[in-house]
């Protein structure tokens, strides 16, 4: 299925979607991810979800993050297409942009080559390990800039479909996706 397709679906998707739902699907999602063998890494970036967008819920993640004393890493939009990426500490502020995603006002910038694992937003994703966002992207140019080794890893509160038709070769894969109740690997 084409990505436009699939950003339509999934929006009118999530649209159905009660809030009581997303927190449950939210809560499963990162209980699977104690099972994934990513634990020996200290820097975790993570995106801060938008309530009103039925994203999956985050908080639940990055208090798992913090339990285990993780380096927990904050996007935020920049003017010109792309993220900077700030630590979280106690006295992050977030202040919420233009989409309604809360953000880290500043702080102390992390460089991405120093990130080790990375929590992926999505809409959808098919079973290669592909994802569709926004279509903005924010993600694409960002895992660029990486290090090849950085995991990459989907959170999403559907299953995949059977194949996105028209990747690109920007298009980065993940390395796993998490659903409510499957951990997929690619």
């Amino acid at each position: 299925m084409l990505k436009q397709k699939l950003r339509l679906r999934y929006l009118e998707e999530r649209k159905k979607t009660s809030p009581e739902d997303v927190v449950e699907a939210s809560l499963k999602i990162s209980n699977k991810l104690l099972e994934l063998p990513i634990w020996n890494f200290q820097y975790y970036h993570i995106f801060l979800h938008s309530e009103p967008k039925k994203e999956v819920d985050t908080s639940f993640i990055i208090t798992l993050l913090q339990g285990k004393d993780k380096e927990i890493v904050l996007p935020k939009m920049d003017n010109h297409g792309g993220l900077q990426h700030f630590l979280l500490t106690d006295s992050t502020v977030l202040k919420p942009n233009n989409w309604t995603i809360p953000e880290p006002v500043n702080g102390l910038e992390v460089p991405p080559n120093k990130i080790d694992v990375v929590f992926l937003p999505l809409l959808a994703f098919d079973i290669a390990g592909y994802r569709v966002g926004y279509g903005k992207g924010y993600y694409d140019r960002f895992l660029a800039q990486c290090k090849p080794e950085t995991l990459k890893i989907g959170v999403s509160i559907f299953e995949p479909v059977e194949h996105i038709s028209n990747r690109e070769p920007h298009d980065v894969r993940m390395d796993y996706c998490i659903t409510p109740s499957t951990i997929y690997s690619f």
